[in-house]
């Protein structure tokens, strides 16, 4: 059984940091993407940040400069982290798993190609 565990939200004040977390377990397979997305309120889910499976990492414009995705253990355990966080980066954020991903495009991100998710982590930035 795939697991994808997410960990690490939090009420954090504008200009804050807060770093996620996402374990991942039970893959039988190597040629993997790991993903970030978030889910505000009334609004579609969107991507943030990639590591694809040739180990490429890749973000959102609204991520740039700001978020940092890393992993360790043979992105069996990946982080996000974020920094300077303002109100507008308030949402659930997910982790998620694209085997065999089409790496021409997974920097799009697209959360119809994802095969397995998290159950997400409340990330509150107050104003």
């Amino acid at each position: 059984e795939v697991r994808v565990v997410e960990s690490g939200g939090a009420l954090v004040q504008t200009g804050g940091s807060l770093r996620l977390s996402c374990a991942v377990s039970g893959l039988t397979v190597d040629d993997y993407a790991i993903e970030w997305f978030r889910q505000a309120p009334g609004k579609e889910r969107e991507g943030v940040a990639c590591i694809s499976g040739t180990d490429v990492t890749y973000y959102a414009d609204s991520a740039k400069g700001r978020f940092t995705m890393s992993s360790d253990n043979a992105k069996k355990t990946v982080y996000l982290q974020m920094n300077s966080l303002k109100p507008e980066d308030t949402a659930v954020y997910f982790c998620a798993v694209d085997v065999y991903p089409d790496e021409r495009n997974i920097a799009n991100m697209p959360p119809s190609w994802v095969d397995y998710w998290g159950q997400g982590t409340q990330v509150t930035v107050s104003s």
